[in-house]
């Protein structure tokens, strides 16, 4: 986050003026405690008390606490999840309340966390508790989009009977990646049949087959839900260079999401949308871009056309990043906005694969209206 921060403000396109403070912190528990079991936040007190008690220790596991998993309990965990979950909040109720058309909160996207349970580094699930103030406060549909790499299971369990609130992900198939969900079959249960859409796309995905059928799935879902609000998760791990995940995805999705997202906002929401952040693991080379790009977007910012329009991808500002770290990496830093793929070795059975995700979105689609 204090890459993105440092890239946007050394290219002009972000200012003290453009902040807004979060819920205050009493009023995000709140929220916090209406979704999530009464058991498992205790368990989270508990064991980010300095020094859990052996009681507290001997229900980590049962938590996805334990300190051997993606999540260990830390001290403090509870206060610095609830403040995650105080600026989605904000950002939600600032568009809800007409404070502003769009809002950004780089920091949440912590769409893993489930009502009783820890999971995939995420504790509290603050997506879920903004859409959740959003309803409780406020009247309208809520279209959700996941583009992490990883499928955005625990928000869409929050609300899979809810038919006010339609999830949507696009991730690398479960069936090679965590959380190993997310299968065009999950389609929502009960009242909330149908306002489920789940993308699911092959190892080595590209960005034409990654762009095409993201692209069909949310005007698909748009159309058919008309949404109030867009709350979008921004996790950039489907870049080539991340580690955690086989998707060979370039920055140019990063440029283009946002776009569909915005359009699809404008023509469906009067504009409203809120961005989370999300899943990111080469924290150097693709997520200070990859969050920066999404600002821009939804800023109308004329550097926009500026990397549109340069062969290159548009240069990245010379002084950046100029943030003090203790140690950089020993590879070299991208100097452009986009990647040039032409210096990529190109993916094999890239015919196979796009027909594979074609065939995946066509079963996924057949629900929707």
């Amino acid at each position: 986050m204090a890459l993105t921060e440092n890239l946007l403000r050394e290219s002009g396109a972000l200012n003290d003026s453009q902040a807004i403070s979060p819920f205050p912190a009493e009023e995000a528990e709140r929220k916090i405690r209406d979704i999530h079991r009464a058991d498992y936040v205790e368990a989270v007190l508990a064991l980010g008390a300095g020094t859990p008690d052996m009681k507290a220790l001997s229900q980590a596991a049962r938590y996805g606490l334990e300190t051997d998993g993606d999540t260990p309990f830390f001290p403090d965990m509870h206060q610095a999840a609830v403040e995650l979950a105080a600026g989605s909040m904000a950002a939600a109720d600032a568009v809800m309340a007409g404070r502003t058309t769009r809002a950004l909160h780089m920091a949440g996207g912590l769409h893993h966390a489930f009502p009783d349970r820890a999971s995939g580094f995420c504790i509290y699930n603050d997506a879920a508790a903004a859409i959740a103030h959003v309803r409780e406060n406020y009247s309208g549909r809520v279209l959700y989009i996941d583009t992490d790499v990883h499928h955005g299971d625990g928000v869409q369990w929050f609300f899979y009977t809810d038919p006010d609130v339609f999830t949507l992900s696009i991730h690398e198939t479960g069936k090679f990646l965590f959380p190993g969900s997310g299968f065009p079959h999950e389609r929502g249960d009960s009242s909330g049949y149908g306002a489920c859409l789940n993308v699911s796309m092959e190892p080595y995905t590209e960005d034409d087959s990654w762009l095409e059928c993201f692209g069909r799935a949310i005007e698909s879902a748009a159309r058919a839900f008309r949404p109030d609000l867009i709350v979008s998760q921004h996790g950039c791990d489907a870049h080539a260079f991340d580690p955690l995940a086989h998707i060979h995805c370039s920055m140019r999705i990063y440029r283009e999401m946002p776009k569909m997202i915005r359009s699809l906002a404008d023509r469906y929401a009067d504009g409203r949308w809120v961005a989370l952040g999300g899943g990111g693991y080469d924290h150097w080379r693709v997520v200070p871009r990859a969050w920066s790009l999404l600002w821009l977007v939804m800023n109308d910012h004329p550097l926009l056309a500026s990397i549109d329009a340069q062969a290159d991808g548009g240069l990245l500002p010379k002084g950046w990043p100029s943030v003090p770290v203790s140690r950089k990496p020993d590879y070299p830093l991208p100097s452009t906005w986009l990647d040039d793929v032409g210096l990529w070795t190109p993916m094999p059975r890239r015919a196979e694969i796009t027909e594979k995700n074609q065939k995946n979105l066509e079963i996924a689609l057949q629900h929707i209206g």
